[in-house]
């Protein structure tokens, strides 16, 4: 009579037992890996964010008029400088309607706004248009080659109050804003970058141009830290350049964490 061979029912069980353990471990492991590996591709898409809005931030304000650059309100603000060039007379009497300068070396659109100014300009200044004062009215286009700038229409002339110590005569153009402004829920998570806009001599709030309808916006984040946008202006000086420092939050779409960039800007300042 032939002997049966088998595994008893206790050995069955602790063989199932072991191998639900040994399913739990392996589940386990891999949900840890996939988690992580999420919250890595995150992290990096969070410093690639930062590192673009950094750099976008930086290189335009590099290009700011130095004494132009204002921040108040989780807004930044400034006057984007088209060309520079030297001047060889400025208006004089009667008429005090054209420039004579160095060619600029590039096309200055029309509408630009010319600027002379020297160690006793302020910041005021540049928003208010006076006659005299550092800021002209719109000028006609000028041709990279061109010699001479004139003022559009008729009876349009300027004399500019000061001079600049290096004969320097900076085109610009319309102001630009950077504001954290607000959703509907309340959260001032979005970044915008406002531009043609109109304004008076203060500084707009993110809310008044969330407000306006005749201007340009333009998204450049839409997930900031509620209230992270920190905003810092140095203004420039006889002895240094102007400074700026900002400061921002990015929140991850999948959990708490967040990605915090700190970057500083210096913008020459050569009257």
């Amino acid at each position: 009579m032939f002997r049966q061979r088998g595994f008893t029912l206790v050995e069955l069980v602790i063989v199932i037992v072991l191998l639900g353990i040994v399913a739990t471990i392996s589940t386990q492991f891999v949900s840890l890996s996939v988690r992580g590996a999420i919250d890595l591709g995150d992290r990096q898409q969070r410093a690639l964010q930062g590192a673009v809005i950094s750099e976008q931030i930086t290189r335009e304000i590099r290009e700011a008029f130095p004494l132009s650059v204002r921040a108040t309100d989780a807004c930044l603000e400034w006057l984007p400088i088209l060309g520079a060039t030297r001047y060889e007379s400025l208006p004089s009497g009667p008429d005090f309607e054209e420039v004579t300068i160095l060619p600029f070396g590039k096309d200055i659109p029309e509408d630009a706004l010319m600027i002379v100014y020297g160690y006793g300009s302020g910041q005021d200044s540049l928003y208010g248009y006076t006659d005299p004062g550092p800021i002209s009215p719109p000028a006609n286009s000028v041709a990279d080659d061109a010699t001479s700038i004139t003022f559009t229409g008729p009876d349009q002339d300027h004399r500019f109050r000061e001079r600049s110590p290096q004969k320097r005569i900076y085109a610009v153009s319309d102001r630009i804003s950077i504001c954290q402004g607000q959703v509907a829920n309340g959260n001032s998570n979005w970044l915008y970058r406002y531009s043609n806009y109109s304004h008076g001599t203060g500084q707009p709030t993110a809310s008044q141009l969330a407000g306006k309808s005749n201007r340009t916006r333009e998204i450049m984040s839409a997930n900031l830290v509620s209230g992270s946008l920190d905003l810092q202006v140095t203004p420039p000086s006889l002895r240094r350049s102007a400074v700026v420092n900002f400061e921002f939050e990015l929140a991850a779409p999948n959990s708490d964490e967040t990605t915090r960039v700190n970057q500083e800007v210096q913008i020459r300042n050569v009257p």
